[in-house]
């Protein structure tokens, strides 16, 4: 089964039927995934996660913050897991507002086991991938702090497309300063060319001052 490839991921399952809790635990749980089972939002709230890949499988309906509105509830938080909901009592709107809020899928039971295994791949690797991204701006921003206001002020320049001539005219420096400034700055934040110093500049939100712009 291809959830095989994500057994380092953690599934919360939250269903507040305890017979549904158990049975895709177990479901979980032969194909190597960890499982963890909760008979509510608020108890899953409480909890602290794991530093892993996750998602939550959830259930629509439940006692006291309903399945949608805890989506939104985790949609606030700094790292939303994915969600895979499941219901017996779908409909077409539901099923709309919870996708446009970034479900993973939206199943019903009674739930045909391949398609949650599948939904639960798809849903570990989105969190994987989300994951990487953070860790590689977590990086970003360390190395940006190593850079000088010079230099920061130049990458800024640079990366909205100015020439080197440009970027001196903008701060007030010579050409061969700015070009200094540039390598220094490149070499600090990893970057081997100029469409990855653009796409770094972008990624860690770097623009010019608009005084000098």
């Amino acid at each position: 089964m291809q959830v095989q490839a994500e057994k380092d991921g953690v599934v919360y399952l939250i269903d507040d039927d305890p017979h549904v809790r158990s049975g895709l635990a177990n479901l979980l749980r032969s194909v190597g995934l960890k499982a963890e089972v909760f008979g509510s939002a608020a108890e899953f709230l409480r909890i602290e996660r794991q530093a892993r890949p996750c998602c939550v499988v959830l259930d629509v309906r439940l006692p006291g913050l309903g399945g949608l509105d805890f989506q939104a509830e985790l949609a606030r938080r700094q790292h939303s897991p994915p969600i895979v909901f499941i219901t017996g009592y779908g409909d077409i709107p539901m099923t709309v507002r919870a996708m446009k809020a970034g479900a993973v899928e939206f199943l019903t039971k009674p739930l045909r086991e391949q398609d949650l295994l599948d939904a639960v791949h798809i849903a570990l690797g989105r969190d994987r991938e989300q994951q990487r991204k953070d860790d590689e701006l977590a990086e970003l921003r360390s190395r940006l702090e190593q850079l000088t206001a010079r230099e920061r002020e130049v990458v800024a320049l640079v990366a909205t497309g100015r020439l080197n001539k440009q970027t001196a005219a903008a701060i007030g420096v010579s050409e061969v300063t700015v070009k200094l400034h540039r390598q220094s700055a490149m070499k600090k934040l990893g970057a081997t060319s100029l469409p990855e110093l653009v796409r770094i500049a972008d990624a860690l939100g770097i623009k010019p001052d608009p005084v000098v712009q």
